[in-house]
């Protein structure tokens, strides 16, 4: 009788020696845990990880980027009804507990035992513990990651709000498909914020975290159907969240999940990625992620005339060369419906508004096609006019084409489908302000998704004739000017081995002696061969080099004269801004503004602009005086440092008066290094006002404006199309060419390929901008141009050609003419050797 209570004495001491053993294991294992455990302070002030926002200059988005898309949103922002819903799919004690659910970690306990911790289990997870393990921890499955994941959740509990701890976890969550958050869920799946989330949808994204890969409503919507109506909206309904009627017409609404990207309000891919690639470059890899706000100089009406006037552009240069293969032919399987037909080309990108289509059928005079979501089309008539070429001789069954919708006056009208196909050529268009450098507009490529190569930042083609008034200003540095006579006739050159260069004119013939401006105006290549020769290959590419170009990228031989210098479509733009702008260099930017996630600006641009009536800056950035303009740059007289005084002898101009000072905006940003005489900025662009007047771009007469100019390029078998030009505020560059460099085709010129495409856009540009036409800057006089070539002062009289020209130019030639010839091995100026040498 005595034996059982000893035995009974001994196993309870036995037992409390355990529990004494285990709570002092438990205790040590706290200890362990609780020393490594992090600080939850930091959650108050963690920056979660949003995507980077491009804007245009009125705020439209034109992108995002990041590995992520999220938008945090304070709790008060999320609507009761969602909140309710989380709280009964995770943790419907969540706001009475301490951090843990007893009952919850007791199952997940046992089924780690049950599993020797070799899968994953369910359960025990409160909404704390989740956001512990989100910032925190590891997906590792074991005691120890559970263990301390129990603490971490007491100690935020201690120490933040149960509001603080709910709105991280609505805002951390992964939702699939690359969604953060529960308003990125709202966006991606439904296209909506969370204030306007029904029921079914509120239930059907709180069912999501717990399998957001493998359960979301797109990639298995059966399943995220059944956790919605078999579990979140019963349990809503269990909690008095909604009523039985609420629960029961929810759970009557089907599935309509759908992917749906953020509404980009300005299309510009080209511009987002060079923005994002700026931005890499200046701030770090990390940029993207940190929810940055970047507002550019994209003007979103520009943009958009910019990308149709390129995509209309190449459709009607495509057209003149006619129909082509089908770009590629899918097998059709026996039997296919439409929409399985669709599937052969889901993964086929519509590029410049062109979709995909397969054909089924090619009989009775029409081509059936289907599209990628199923719809079928029956093409013919005016759908197929254009190739000139019945149904059966276009495509066979299974080949895939292109069309794209009509354009139609009536709203409600259904749409017309027409045949087309993708250009084998590219075109790039870029747009600056003249004044400042700022990227208006920039498309870099038919399409985007087709082909990310960015021609008009990366693209270095030949501008042929289009690079002429480059060599022109060089020349008119040198004594030369719109009124010296040049000879357009044939020239042979030999270089030290003996072989023979004999350029040639692109019309074949010639025209004997000519004024320079008459030479521009009808790009006659041989006079800008014999001007090079005159003033020198090595003085012409250091002088070009003041437009921005690279004077290692300009050929050091006559060759340049041609345009063969390899030039990208922006740095041809930068160099015609100093012909508009006075003869300022400024320098492209796209970049205006960058603010933090909590709109605190971090960026700033303050470009540098151009200002005649300024001092030039001596180093790009030095502020603006009122001074005019004048001095020396790098060896090169670039105009006089105040007015010239009146030239002897009638025509002489009269005083000017004194430029009015800049206004205190302009006086306070940094002036632009000046890049050439203001004089020759200014003849220059007379000159290319003339090639659109009467010269190679009579087209562009159509937009009816007189300060518009600009000059056509093209390159040896018509590989390449350009034209420069200026209008209003802008300078606008259009290149097209192919990407293989083969040729676009009997005569497509500059004018003919590449001048509709700037004539199209400028239309819209110029809208409502008032004409610039700057008077001839101080230093210049009125001449007219004699039968004999001879410059005489005036220019008031009737009849006769009239020119400005630099004073000491006439001055200088006065001179001569007063005084005897000299010997024939005399020095003689360029511009005075320029007929003798030919």
């Amino acid at each position: 009788m005595l034996r059982f209570p000893r035995l009974l004495r001994w196993l309870l001491l036995a037992g409390l020696v355990i529990c004494l053993l285990g709570a002092g294991v438990v205790g040590a294992m706290v200890y362990a845990v609780n020393a490594r455990l992090p600080d939850v302070q930091a959650l108050r002030t963690i920056e979660l990880q949003e995507p980077m926002y491009v804007y245009a200059r009125d705020g439209e988005l034109i992108g995002l980027f990041g590995e992520m898309r999220r938008y945090p949103v304070r709790l008060q922002q999320v609507p009761l009804r969602v909140r309710q819903a989380f709280l009964a799919a995770e943790d419907a004690n969540f706001y009475e507990h301490g951090g843990v659910d007893p009952s919850g970690i007791a199952r997940a306990v046992w089924l780690l035992i049950k599993t020797g911790g070799q899968e994953r289990v369910p359960g025990g997870s409160t909404i704390t513990q989740q956001v512990a393990k989100q910032f925190f921890l590891s997906s590792e499955y074991s005691f120890r990651r559970k263990f301390a994941e129990m603490l971490l959740a007491m100690k935020m509990e201690r120490e933040l709000s149960k509001d603080e701890i709910f709105e991280l976890y609505l805002n951390k969550s992964f939702f699939g498909n690359r969604a953060y958050g529960v308003a990125a869920a709202a966006e991606y799946y439904y296209g909506k914020t969370l204030d306007q989330l029904t029921l079914d949808e509120a239930a059907t994204l709180a069912g999501i975290p717990k399998f957001p890969s493998s359960g979301n409503p797109i990639s298995n919507p059966e399943r995220a159907r059944l956790r919605r109506d078999n579990y979140i909206l019963p349990r809503m309904a269990e909690l008095g969240f909604v009523t039985r009627a609420e629960m029961e017409a929810a759970r009557q609404v089907p599935m309509h999940a759908a992917p749906h990207e953020p509404r980009v309000e300005v299309h510009a891919p080209y511009v987002a990625e060079m923005v994002r690639q700026q931005m890499v470059d200046r701030f770090g890899g990390d940029v993207l992620n940190k929810g940055y706000r970047v507002t550019t100089t994209i003007d979103p009406v520009l943009q958009a005339a910019a990308d149709r006037a390129v995509v209309d552009g190449l459709r009607v240069y495509d057209r003149r060369h006619g129909w082509r293969r089908p770009e590629q032919s899918v097998q059709i399987p026996a039997g296919a419906d439409p929409r399985a037909i669709g599937q052969l080309i889901r993964n086929i990108p519509p590029q410049g508004g062109l979709v995909p289509a397969v054909v089924v059928d090619n009989g009775g005079g029409a081509l059936h096609v289907v599209l990628a979501d199923g719809r079928e089309l029956t093409l013919a008539g005016r759908a197929l006019a254009w190739t000139g070429k019945p149904a059966a001789a276009l495509a066979q069954r299974g080949d895939v084409v292109r069309v794209r919708p009509l354009p139609t006056d009536k709203p409600d009208a259904p749409p017309q489908w027409e045949l087309d196909q993708i250009p084998r050529a590219q075109a790039a268009l870029v747009s600056l302000e003249a004044d400042t450098g700022a990227l208006r507009a920039l498309v870099g490529g038919y399409s985007f998704a087709g082909n990310k190569f960015n021609r008009a930042t990366q693209a270095r083609r030949q501008p042929g004739s289009s690079f002429k008034p480059f060599l022109y200003a060089a020349a008119f540095e040198r004594g030369f000017n719109p009124a010296s006579i040049v000879l357009d006739a044939p020239v042979v050159f030999k270089d030290r081995k003996g072989h023979e260069w004999r350029p040639q004119n692109d019309t074949g013939n010639f025209a004997g002696p000519m004024r320079i401006r008459e030479a521009l105006v009808q790009s006659r290549n041989l006079v800008s061969v014999r001007l090079l020769d005159a003033i020198g290959v090595d003085y012409a590419r250091r002088y070009i080099s003041h437009f921005g170009f690279d004077e290692a990228s300009l050929p050091p031989n006559l060759s340049m004269s041609l345009g063969t210098a390899s030039l990208t479509p922006l740095s041809v733009a930068r160099g015609y801004t100093a012909f508009a702008n006075g003869g300022f260099l400024v320098t492209p930017w796209v970049i205006d503004s960058v603010r933090d996630r909590d709109g605190k600006m971090v960026f700033q641009e303050h470009p540098a602009i151009a200002c005649p009536t300024c001092q030039t800056a001596a180093v790009p950035g030095q502020p603006a005086t009122t001074t005019s303009a004048g001095g020396k740059v790098d060896g090169f007289d670039l105009g006089p440092a105040s007015p010239a005084p009146a030239a002897a002898g009638p025509g002489a101009p009269a005083a000017r008066p004194a430029p009015a000072p800049p206004d205190a905006e302009q006086a306070t940003q940094p002036l632009a290094p000046r890049a050439i005489d203001p004089r020759v900025a200014w003849q220059l662009a007379s000159m290319m006002r003339d090639v659109v007047k009467r010269g190679t771009a009579t087209a562009a007469r159509v937009l009816g404006r007189d300060d518009v100019g600009g000059k056509t390029g093209s390159t040896n078998d018509h590989r390449d199309a350009w034209f420069s030009g200026f209008g209003g505020p802008y300078v606008t560059t259009v290149w097209v060419g192919r990407d293989d460099f083969q040729s676009l085709g009997y005569r497509e010129y500059g004018g003919k390929a590449a001048l509709p495409i700037w004539i199209s856009y400028m239309q819209a540009a110029l809208k409502d901008q008032p004409l610039r036409l700057p008077d001839p800057p101080p230093g210049m006089v009125k001449v007219v141009v004699g039968a004999n070539g001879r410059l005489l002062p005036g220019g008031d009289g009737d009849g006769g050609i009239v020119e400005w020209i630099k004073a000491e130019d006439l001055q200088r030639m006065q001179e001569d003419a007063l005084t005897e010839p000299e010997p024939q091995d005399s020095q003689q100026t360029p511009a005075e050797q320029a007929f003798d040498i030919f």
